[in-house]
């Protein structure tokens, strides 16, 4: 019998998919969830995002560029998946050149634990230092949260049961 394909956990080894699609399959992995995540954020306006993501970025990026905006977007899981967005925008002003920095974070973000927002925000964050995803880029993620890793695979998992079967929090 072959297992589903788990979109979010390609990357991930056969082994750990078969355990995800098996929990999946069961109903267990929702609850598994819920219990090590009880409860959704309360950072559902833009101001509160943007203060939360500026706490973030002075306590681990103090010399980073300054952020102009950290927004909820409701298009953006349509553009490649992605979950978040760090732009950068140069304008040319009289004769000086003004650059923006932004993050835009998918509005799915509204409803789940705030430890899943706060990978994505530390995603983005290491985005103003590093433009690639290399191994100074997640080296950064996981000084700014020491359990990056961890929280990206198990917001991988939540993707995969929000696919099939909707909302937990």
């Amino acid at each position: 019998m072959k297992q589903r394909q788990i979109n979010y956990l390609n990357g991930y080894s056969p082994d750990l998919q078969c355990q995800a699609a098996e929990l999946l399959e069961a109903g267990k992995l929702g609850p598994l969830l819920q219990k090590k995540y009880p409860h959704s954020h309360s950072l559902n306006n833009e101001r509160a995002l943007y203060d939360y993501t500026m706490a973030l970025k002075n306590d681990h990026l103090r010399s980073s560029p300054p952020l102009s905006k950290v927004i909820y977007d409701d298009k953006i899981h349509v553009i490649n998946h992605a979950l978040g967005l760090h732009t950068f925008v140069s304008r040319v002003q009289g004769s000086k050149l003004k650059a923006k920095h932004e993050i835009r974070v998918s509005t799915l973000f509204r409803q789940v634990p705030e430890a899943f927002l706060r990978m994505i925000l530390v995603h983005e964050l290491a985005h103003l230092r590093e433009k690639e995803h290399n191994k100074a880029f997640y080296k950064l993620c996981c000084y700014m949260e020491p359990d990056y890793h961890q929280l990206e695979f198990d917001l991988r998992l939540y993707l995969s049961h929000r696919e099939r079967f909707g909302d937990l929090w």
